[in-house]
């Protein structure tokens, strides 16, 4: 009854804003009009809208859903009598149209465009006003014409001796003949120029150097253009050509606790300790807290003979990720005696600001899994330099204990679930490896990574103990992608003290053989690939895939030795399987590949919409026909398919019995979500989500009715929800809470699968879930 009151008063919430947005004239006065709508009408799709819409100088009120004021709504609510009042705070006046804004905007359409090559383009603002409800809207019209084009696209160098670094690299250049005549591409092409030769020594070159010679006298659209190189007098101060000079590093002075000036004058000025090792320099106070060779290795610039700002800024990319430092700054003096008219010499200063070297934080979280109360606690501790280069070791306790349903009826309500756990982990930030780098890591420095944890599970069902181990490396090879490789990936899985009556209870052979001891020794490797900026609003995408083996190695040493194999005879079927163990214990032996994308599209500053689809398939075989529990695939939940509980979807049409064991998981899974999201009150935001999506069985040993994957009627076979939800960002994290509905059961029989027409809508087709951070 409470997830049926909660969808009706949500379903109230929302007729309500559309009734009150619909008197949004209250605050306008006589006279004067309500920006109601602004559009832009334009009839070349190679202009991109989003850019167009910048231009306006005058936007009509926030929407929500694209036609609901609701934030104009919110100010309407309050009192015409009160200059002040909470309505007025979180809502938005209403938008007085301002004829003089609408030409502004009108001008600033007209700029953009000729920037874009359209000099012949026309716009028309259309008004129409709507006298009797104060409203008024506005369309631009737009025809761009045709543009403007390079007809001829030549270089004039004063310097000749840079031109043959520039000529080299055409093939790369953002313009040529034929391209629009677009300012933003010509001054994107300069900066680039204006990179490749700060890349090859010349330090002092900037884009200013680089100007363009236009000439439209032909009245036919055409354009030739002449890209000018000056040489390095840019105030032309003298008659002769001046060129440009390379640089080469001469030395590196690296100050690894330095304080910035603000900070300094307030403490007493003391001489600092010198390190020399040609040609770097260290100063320092006290004790050298990082050993030389951490710079040694971090610095890319000593990688070729002159000056390189690719170098530099792989060399500054990778101190920041050392994390380490609060402040990291490299600047250069040029050096005025050394050198020659064609060659400068310069020192690079390495201004490095430490963060704290240990610290430790303690946690306490309230848990909700699926309406099982609980609470965790977490005490952390970090070592941010433990062998003096740059390792950084952390270390984590967690203790839990949880009021969890079972299977087996218990009359007590005292927290019947106990979690102890330790892991510690350390991160080195170079490649131990006899393999060579190579180019792999020409971006950043990579971090070898070491883990090592142990976990103990009390509940009431039974007791587990996982022991892990894991080893591998993570690099970046640009901006947005990320490596992560595991060479040894260890879990030893114990089970014990189970509950008799919880055990027999489960006759699906599939689910028991998850609760047996097992060891995984796997390798996988992750890719992914995120252009999202956290600092920047903008469209962005997400894109991960991943693949782990288990068992392979420990199968040839098994065979290379020949080693014996134990025989189980299961205690209902009566069958006798054999397999191998390690250290008396089977081992897993599987395949699995996962791949997730997602998009985001910010449609303005509150509202954006954003897509994910997931696929993954998970193949046991050899030593162990299922996959472990902790490999298979599930749905559901807050992260999942958000309508159903979690572990209590598929697979496929199976429908687990009345008080069954919550565990539904399977090898196969496939989901898509999409999800409105808009700005709601101060930091609330509103969500409207649809989920698709189920999980399928592929191994025959799977005996429960419709769970196997077939691709004839997989897709008859997907689950569908809906619903909507609040974000409450609390800066730190986001809390957040999401209502789902059920509008197709895949358990349901066939024909009657939709809930909408065929039920009456009850308790059982909603739910409730609460999680921290957005669903992804």
């Amino acid at each position: 009854m409470r997830k049926e009151k909660l969808f009706k008063i949500g379903v109230g919430l929302c007729i309500a804003i559309m009734c009150f947005s619909c008197s949004s004239t209250k605050f306008v006065p006589q006279g004067e009009y309500l920006l109601n709508d602004i559009d832009i009408e334009i009839d070349n799709r190679s202009i991109n809208n989003e850019e167009l819409k910048a231009q306006i100088r005058q936007k009509e009120n926030l929407k929500i859903l694209g036609f609901i004021k609701f934030h104009l709504g919110l100010y309407n609510l309050s009192s015409a009598k009160k200059t002040e009042g909470w309505f007025k705070r979180i809502g938005e006046a209403p938008v007085i149209y301002d004829e003089y804004m609408t030409q502004r905007s009108k001008e600033q359409l007209e700029l953009y465009l000729r920037n874009k090559g359209y000099y012949d383009a026309s716009i028309e603002d259309q008004v129409a006003f709507r006298e009797k409800r104060q409203k008024v809207d506005v369309v631009y019209s737009i025809e761009t014409g045709q543009p403007y084009r390079i007809r001829n696209y030549t270089y004039r160098f004063d310097d000749p001796a840079v031109s043959a670094l520039v000529l080299a690299d055409t093939v790369r250049q953002l313009v040529g003949r034929g391209s629009v005549f677009d300012v933003d591409v010509l001054n994107a092409e300069r900066k680039r120029i204006a990179n490749r030769l700060k890349d090859y020594g010349y330090y002092n070159f900037t884009e200013e150097h680089i100007s363009y010679e236009a000439d439209s006298a032909l009245q036919s659209r055409q354009v030739d253009l002449v890209v000018v190189v000056t040489d390095d007098d840019l105030e032309q101060e003298v008659d002769s050509v001046q060129p440009h000079r390379k640089f080469m590093i001469r030395s590196f002075h690296v100050t690894p606790d330095f304080v910035p000036s603000q900070l300094s004058s307030r403490q007493p000025v003391l001489e600092p300790d010198t390190l020399r090792n040609f040609p770097y320099t260290f100063y320092y106070k006290g004790k050298m807290k990082y050993k030389p060779e951490l710079f040694y290795n971090v610095n890319r610039m000593e990688d070729s003979l002159y000056y390189s700002q690719k170098n530099v800024e792989q060399t500054y990319r990778s101190l920041v990720q050392l994390r380490q430092f609060r402040v990291v700054n490299l600047n250069f003096d040029e050096v005025e005696k050394m050198g020659n008219d064609s060659i400068g010499m310069l020192d690079c200063n390495f201004q490095l600001s430490p963060l704290p070297r240990q610290g430790f934080s303690v946690d306490l979280d309230g848990t909700n899994s699926s309406g099982n109360l609980g609470v965790a606690g977490n005490f952390n501790y970090q070592h941010r330099n433990v062998f003096r280069g740059a390792e950084i070791f952390n270390l984590n306790l967690k203790g839990a204990i949880e009021r969890q349903q079972t299977l087996i009826k218990n009359s007590k309500l005292d927290f019947n679930t106990r979690e102890l756990g330790i892991e510690g982990s350390l991160s080195i930030p170079k490649f131990l490896s006899p393999i060579k780098q190579g180019r792999l890591f020409g971006y950043q420095v990579p971090q070898t990574n070491l883990t090592l944890g142990y976990n103990y599970q009390r509940r009431p069902d039974y007791t587990r103990t996982i022991t892990n181990f894991r080893y591998g490396y993570n690099w970046k090879t640009s901006q947005t992608k990320n490596h992560f490789l595991s060479i040894v990936d260890f879990n030893y899985v114990n089970l014990y003290e189970f509950n008799d009556e919880f055990l027999n209870s489960i006759r699906d052979l599939y689910i028991k053989s998850s609760f047996t001891d097992h060891l995984i020794f796997a390798m996988n490797y992750t890719q992914v690939d995120n252009t999202q900026n956290l600092k920047r609003r903008d469209h962005y995408r997400y894109f991960k895939w991943s693949f782990e083996a288990a068992g392979n190695a420990l199968s040839l040493y098994s065979a290379a030795f020949n080693r014996p194999k134990a025989s189980f005879t299961d205690t209902i079927t009566g069958q006798v399987s054999n397999y191998h163990e390690v250290w008396g214990t089977r081992y897993a032996q599987y395949l699995k590949a996962d791949f997730e994308y997602r998009y985001g599209y910010m449609i303005d500053k509150y509202n954006s919409v954003v897509g994910r689809a997931f696929a993954g398939i998970g193949l046991p075989y050899g030593n162990f026909d299922v996959l472990p529990f902790e490999k298979k695939y599930f749905t559901g939940g807050a992260n999942g398919i958000r309508a159903w509980q979690v572990r209590s979807l598929g697979p496929g049409t199976y429908k687990a019995p009345v008080g069954a064991y919550p565990n539904q998981s399977s090898d196969i899974k496939l989901e898509a979500n999409l999800e409105y999201r808009y700005r709601f009150v101060w930091r609330v935001e509103g969500a409207f989500f649809l989920d698709a999506g189920n999980i399928w069985a592929i191994n025959e040993k799977d005996n429960r009715p419709g769970a196997q994957f077939k691709l004839d009627q997989f897709y008859k076979q997907i689950a569908v929800g809906t619903g909507m939800g609040l974000r409450f960002d609390f800066t730190y994290f986001v809390f957040r809470l999401d209502l789902g509905m059920k509008l197709r059961d895949p358990s349901l029989e066939e024909g009657k699968r939709l809930i909408i027409g065929n039920y009456p809508l009850s308790a059982e087709h909603f739910n409730l879930s609460f999680a921290i951070g957005y669903p992804f």
